[in-house]
């Protein structure tokens, strides 16, 4: 199997389906969350970030605790990782859903609620790749967690 730095855009592809696992377990428990307890747009929202952030981060951490790194570097090696990434995905993927009409007021039973929220996903990784692939570029982003994950 080839090295993914060897390819520019599939390592991007790579580290950014990797943020887009822990924004979207974030993401929509956070939405599923302010939408069941009936929440207004700002704290579900503020809530669906802070839960993306903290999977984003979590799906980080794990690989490089486990390759040995004392938890308080690893916490910095996952802060230099994912933070621009994380980041950009949210806020694509919530401008998304606030301007899609009706989407953040749309039930859980809402076919609107979640073709919404998955479009808004498939919009973020789009527009995201080309951002991990500008870091890694840059020997930034995924680039300095990459030499601890064990593909």
């Amino acid at each position: 199997m080839e090295h993914a730095s060897a390819h520019p855009w599939r390592q991007a592809i790579s580290a950014t389906l990797h943020c887009l696992t822990g924004c979207a377990i974030g993401e929509v428990l956070g939405m599923v969350i302010g939408t069941a307890l009936g929440w207004s747009t700002l704290p579900t929202v503020v809530l669906a970030i802070a839960l993306a952030f903290g999977f984003g981060y979590a799906l980080t951490i794990g690989p490089v605790l486990r390759a040995g790194v004392p938890a308080a570097r690893a916490l910095r090696i996952a802060l230099a990782a994912d933070t621009v990434s994380i980041a950009v995905m949210e806020v694509l993927d919530n401008t998304v859903m606030l301007v899609v009409p009706g989407a953040m007021d749309a039930g859980l039973t809402s076919a609107l609620f979640w073709l919404a929220l998955a479009f808004s996903l498939v919009v973020a990784f789009a527009l995201t790749v080309p951002v991990n692939k500008w870091l890694i570029g840059r020997g930034k982003g995924h680039a300095v967690v990459h030499s601890y994950h064990h593909h």
